[in-house]
Protein backbone atom coordinates (compact mmCIF):
# COMPACT_ATOMS: atom_id res chain seq x y z
CA UNK A 1 0.00 0.00 0.00
CA UNK A 2 1.21 3.41 -0.83
CA UNK A 3 1.48 5.04 2.37
CA UNK A 4 1.95 8.72 1.21
CA UNK A 5 -0.36 10.46 -1.94
CA UNK A 6 3.00 11.97 -3.08
CA UNK A 7 5.95 9.81 -2.99
CA UNK A 8 6.91 6.58 -1.33
CA UNK A 9 8.42 6.78 2.03
CA UNK A 10 9.85 4.05 4.41
CA UNK A 11 7.65 4.28 7.81
CA UNK A 12 10.19 5.88 10.90
CA UNK A 13 9.79 5.07 14.95
CA UNK A 14 7.85 8.49 14.89
CA UNK A 15 7.93 8.75 19.31
CA UNK A 16 5.95 11.79 19.88
CA UNK A 17 2.50 11.75 18.66
CA UNK A 18 -0.19 14.61 19.15
CA UNK A 19 -3.73 13.94 17.84
CA UNK A 20 -5.94 16.94 17.80
CA UNK A 21 -9.54 16.79 16.47
CA UNK A 22 -13.51 16.37 17.16
CA UNK A 23 -15.24 13.83 18.98
CA UNK A 24 -13.99 10.80 16.17
CA UNK A 25 -10.37 11.52 17.40
CA UNK A 26 -11.36 11.42 20.94
CA UNK A 27 -12.68 8.00 20.28
CA UNK A 28 -16.58 8.05 20.68
CA UNK A 29 -18.11 5.60 20.89
CA UNK A 30 -15.73 3.10 21.83
CA UNK A 31 -15.65 3.38 25.88
CA UNK A 32 -12.25 2.93 27.95
CA UNK A 33 -12.64 -0.24 29.92
CA UNK A 34 -10.76 1.47 32.70
CA UNK A 35 -11.72 4.59 32.82
CA UNK A 36 -15.58 6.04 33.06
CA UNK A 37 -16.88 8.57 30.67
CA UNK A 38 -13.58 8.11 28.97
CA UNK A 39 -13.47 6.67 25.09
CA UNK A 40 -10.42 5.18 23.53
CA UNK A 41 -11.13 5.13 19.97
CA UNK A 42 -8.30 4.89 16.37
CA UNK A 43 -6.14 7.50 17.53
CA UNK A 44 -5.36 6.19 20.75
CA UNK A 45 -5.41 2.69 18.90
CA UNK A 46 -2.60 4.09 16.40
CA UNK A 47 -0.41 5.09 19.27
CA UNK A 48 -0.17 1.65 20.67
CA UNK A 49 0.44 0.42 17.76
CA UNK A 50 3.39 3.25 17.28
CA UNK A 51 4.85 2.85 20.41
CA UNK A 52 5.66 -1.05 19.97
CA UNK A 53 7.86 0.74 16.85
CA UNK A 54 9.60 3.22 18.96
CA UNK A 55 10.21 1.02 21.98
CA UNK A 56 10.60 3.37 25.76
CA UNK A 57 10.80 6.85 24.29
CA UNK A 58 7.22 6.46 22.74
CA UNK A 59 5.04 10.24 24.22
CA UNK A 60 1.55 10.24 23.14
CA UNK A 61 -1.13 12.91 23.31
CA UNK A 62 -4.49 13.79 22.44
CA UNK A 63 -5.96 17.13 22.65
CA UNK A 64 -9.02 16.51 20.62
CA UNK A 65 -12.82 17.16 22.13
CA UNK A 66 -16.42 16.25 20.74
CA UNK A 67 -17.93 19.09 18.99
CA UNK A 68 -15.21 20.88 17.94
CA UNK A 69 -15.63 22.70 14.78
CA UNK A 70 -12.39 22.81 12.38
CA UNK A 71 -11.75 27.06 13.30
CA UNK A 72 -10.74 25.41 16.78
CA UNK A 73 -9.17 22.21 15.45
CA UNK A 74 -6.74 23.90 13.02
CA UNK A 75 -6.27 27.22 15.15
CA UNK A 76 -6.29 26.59 18.94
CA UNK A 77 -5.32 22.79 19.35
CA UNK A 78 -2.71 23.27 16.41
CA UNK A 79 -1.18 25.57 18.78
CA UNK A 80 -1.13 23.57 21.28
CA UNK A 81 -0.12 20.63 19.55
CA UNK A 82 3.03 22.41 18.03
CA UNK A 83 4.00 23.86 22.01
CA UNK A 84 4.28 19.96 22.84
CA UNK A 85 7.06 19.34 19.80
CA UNK A 86 5.70 16.42 17.56
CA UNK A 87 7.49 14.32 15.11
CA UNK A 88 4.15 13.43 14.04
CA UNK A 89 0.33 15.26 14.10
CA UNK A 90 -2.95 13.78 13.00
CA UNK A 91 -4.92 16.37 12.16
CA UNK A 92 -9.06 14.71 11.49
CA UNK A 93 -11.61 17.50 11.33
CA UNK A 94 -14.01 19.68 9.48
CA UNK A 95 -16.64 17.17 9.77
CA UNK A 96 -18.78 19.30 12.07
CA UNK A 97 -18.86 22.09 9.52
CA UNK A 98 -19.72 19.73 6.91
CA UNK A 99 -23.10 18.89 8.60
CA UNK A 100 -23.91 22.44 8.57
CA UNK A 101 -25.86 23.28 4.81
CA UNK A 102 -23.95 26.57 4.66
CA UNK A 103 -20.66 25.43 5.27
CA UNK A 104 -18.04 27.06 2.73
CA UNK A 105 -15.81 23.78 2.26
CA UNK A 106 -12.92 25.61 -0.31
CA UNK A 107 -12.65 27.92 3.08
CA UNK A 108 -12.57 25.36 4.78
CA UNK A 109 -9.87 23.23 3.21
CA UNK A 110 -7.60 26.60 3.25
CA UNK A 111 -7.66 26.45 6.91
CA UNK A 112 -6.82 22.96 7.30
CA UNK A 113 -3.85 23.58 4.34
CA UNK A 114 -3.04 26.44 6.58
CA UNK A 115 -2.86 24.37 9.54
CA UNK A 116 -0.57 21.57 7.79
CA UNK A 117 1.67 24.12 6.53
CA UNK A 118 2.31 25.05 9.74
CA UNK A 119 2.85 21.52 11.62
CA UNK A 120 5.14 20.47 8.07
CA UNK A 121 7.23 23.54 8.57
CA UNK A 122 8.67 22.73 12.19
CA UNK A 123 9.62 19.12 10.65
CA UNK A 124 6.69 17.24 11.63
CA UNK A 125 4.69 14.81 9.72
CA UNK A 126 1.08 15.25 9.49
CA UNK A 127 -1.62 12.44 9.08
CA UNK A 128 -5.11 13.37 7.78
CA UNK A 129 -8.00 11.44 7.04
CA UNK A 130 -11.12 11.63 4.54
CA UNK A 131 -14.79 11.43 5.41
CA UNK A 132 -16.55 8.30 5.65
CA UNK A 133 -19.13 8.21 2.55
CA UNK A 134 -22.36 8.82 3.37
CA UNK A 135 -23.70 7.60 0.81
CA UNK A 136 -26.10 5.39 2.81
CA UNK A 137 -27.00 7.39 5.57
CA UNK A 138 -29.53 8.78 6.85
CA UNK A 139 -30.42 12.48 6.47
CA UNK A 140 -26.20 12.80 6.52
CA UNK A 141 -26.63 11.36 2.76
CA UNK A 142 -27.71 14.58 1.86
CA UNK A 143 -23.91 16.03 2.71
CA UNK A 144 -22.13 14.17 0.60
CA UNK A 145 -21.33 16.51 -2.29
CA UNK A 146 -19.74 18.63 0.43
CA UNK A 147 -17.92 15.56 1.87
CA UNK A 148 -16.94 14.85 -1.79
CA UNK A 149 -15.30 18.33 -2.36
CA UNK A 150 -13.56 17.90 0.95
CA UNK A 151 -11.88 14.70 0.27
CA UNK A 152 -10.98 15.54 -3.10
CA UNK A 153 -9.29 18.75 -1.26
CA UNK A 154 -7.35 16.48 1.67
CA UNK A 155 -5.81 14.60 -0.81
CA UNK A 156 -4.63 17.74 -2.71
CA UNK A 157 -3.55 19.14 0.49
CA UNK A 158 -1.63 16.25 1.02
CA UNK A 159 0.28 16.04 -2.34
CA UNK A 160 1.28 19.53 -1.74
CA UNK A 161 2.78 19.14 1.54
CA UNK A 162 3.98 15.39 1.42
CA UNK A 163 1.62 14.17 4.14
CA UNK A 164 0.10 10.97 4.53
CA UNK A 165 -3.85 10.30 4.24
CA UNK A 166 -6.08 7.63 6.02
CA UNK A 167 -8.32 6.69 3.02
CA UNK A 168 -11.82 6.44 4.97
CA UNK A 169 -13.71 7.06 1.75
CA UNK A 170 -12.47 4.32 -0.35
CA UNK A 171 -13.06 2.01 3.47
CA UNK A 172 -16.22 0.09 2.11
CA UNK A 173 -16.09 -2.26 5.46
CA UNK A 174 -17.16 1.39 7.23
CA UNK A 175 -20.87 1.28 5.25
CA UNK A 176 -21.81 -1.35 7.47
CA UNK A 177 -24.07 -0.06 10.31
CA UNK A 178 -22.79 -2.60 12.61
CA UNK A 179 -19.32 -1.01 13.00
CA UNK A 180 -21.35 2.75 13.81
CA UNK A 181 -22.66 3.41 17.49
CA UNK A 182 -26.45 4.03 18.10
CA UNK A 183 -26.24 7.64 17.15
CA UNK A 184 -24.83 6.81 13.65
CA UNK A 185 -22.41 8.93 13.93
CA UNK A 186 -19.72 7.51 16.18
CA UNK A 187 -17.64 4.15 15.23
CA UNK A 188 -17.94 1.12 17.58
CA UNK A 189 -14.63 -0.31 19.50
CA UNK A 190 -14.91 -2.60 16.12
CA UNK A 191 -15.55 0.47 13.59
CA UNK A 192 -12.64 2.23 15.57
CA UNK A 193 -9.80 -0.82 15.63
CA UNK A 194 -9.91 -0.67 11.88
CA UNK A 195 -9.40 2.90 11.10
CA UNK A 196 -6.31 2.83 13.43
CA UNK A 197 -5.19 -0.14 11.03
CA UNK A 198 -6.09 1.54 8.06
CA UNK A 199 -3.86 4.71 9.77
CA UNK A 200 -1.10 2.54 10.75
CA UNK A 201 -0.30 1.04 7.00
CA UNK A 202 -1.10 4.86 5.64
CA UNK A 203 1.86 5.73 7.64
CA UNK A 204 3.69 2.80 5.98
CA UNK A 205 3.87 -0.19 8.20
CA UNK A 206 2.68 -3.70 7.62
CA UNK A 207 0.48 -5.21 9.75
CA UNK A 208 -0.35 -9.34 10.17
CA UNK A 209 -4.37 -7.88 11.03
CA UNK A 210 -5.40 -7.66 7.30
CA UNK A 211 -8.94 -8.32 8.25
CA UNK A 212 -9.57 -4.47 8.45
CA UNK A 213 -10.51 -3.96 5.34
CA UNK A 214 -12.41 -6.75 4.75
CA UNK A 215 -16.48 -6.11 5.07
CA UNK A 216 -17.91 -8.17 7.68
CA UNK A 217 -20.53 -11.07 6.67
CA UNK A 218 -23.71 -10.08 5.45
CA UNK A 219 -26.40 -8.96 7.97
CA UNK A 220 -29.88 -10.53 8.64
CA UNK A 221 -32.26 -8.24 6.12
CA UNK A 222 -35.25 -6.53 8.35
CA UNK A 223 -38.10 -5.13 7.03
CA UNK A 224 -38.83 -2.20 5.31
CA UNK A 225 -41.44 -1.32 8.67
CA UNK A 226 -38.75 -2.17 11.02
CA UNK A 227 -36.31 0.42 9.18
CA UNK A 228 -38.79 3.03 9.03
CA UNK A 229 -39.06 2.59 12.99
CA UNK A 230 -35.61 2.34 13.57
CA UNK A 231 -34.73 5.44 11.45
CA UNK A 232 -38.01 7.59 13.37
CA UNK A 233 -36.46 6.55 16.76
CA UNK A 234 -33.06 7.47 15.97
CA UNK A 235 -34.03 10.69 14.77
CA UNK A 236 -36.02 11.11 18.40
CA UNK A 237 -33.03 9.99 20.26
CA UNK A 238 -30.24 11.77 18.27
CA UNK A 239 -31.06 14.25 15.63
CA UNK A 240 -33.85 16.14 17.87
CA UNK A 241 -30.94 17.00 20.60
CA UNK A 242 -28.62 17.65 18.41
CA UNK A 243 -30.93 20.22 16.24
CA UNK A 244 -31.77 21.78 19.65
CA UNK A 245 -28.16 22.41 20.76
CA UNK A 246 -27.59 23.98 17.19
CA UNK A 247 -30.58 26.22 18.25
CA UNK A 248 -28.78 27.14 21.33
CA UNK A 249 -25.23 28.01 19.90
CA UNK A 250 -24.07 24.49 22.40
CA UNK A 251 -21.82 22.14 21.66
CA UNK A 252 -21.69 18.44 23.75
CA UNK A 253 -17.93 19.39 24.38
CA UNK A 254 -18.26 22.77 25.58
CA UNK A 255 -17.39 21.79 29.15
CA UNK A 256 -14.78 18.92 28.52
CA UNK A 257 -11.16 19.37 27.76
CA UNK A 258 -8.75 17.33 26.51
CA UNK A 259 -8.02 13.32 27.59
CA UNK A 260 -4.30 13.56 27.07
CA UNK A 261 -3.48 17.24 27.17
CA UNK A 262 0.57 16.47 27.71
CA UNK A 263 2.88 13.87 25.99
CA UNK A 264 2.91 11.00 27.90
CA UNK A 265 3.85 7.02 27.49
CA UNK A 266 1.02 4.98 26.93
CA UNK A 267 -0.17 3.03 30.19
CA UNK A 268 -0.55 -0.46 28.36
CA UNK A 269 0.94 0.06 24.52
CA UNK A 270 0.14 -3.73 24.13
CA UNK A 271 -3.78 -3.32 24.58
Amino acid sequence: MTPSPSRERNPRPWSRYVAIGDSFTEGMSDPDPQVQDRYVGWADRLAAHLAVVAGEDFGYANLAVRGRLLADIAGRQADDALELGPDLVSVVGGGNDILRPKADIDGLAAELEAAVARIRATGADVLMASPVDPQEAPLVRHTRGRAAIYTAHIWTIARRHDAFVIDQWGMTALRDWRLWAADRIHMTAEGHRRVALNAFTSLGFATEDADWSTPLPPAPSISRADAVRANAQWAREYVGPWVQRRLRGQSSGDALSAKRPALSPLERPDA
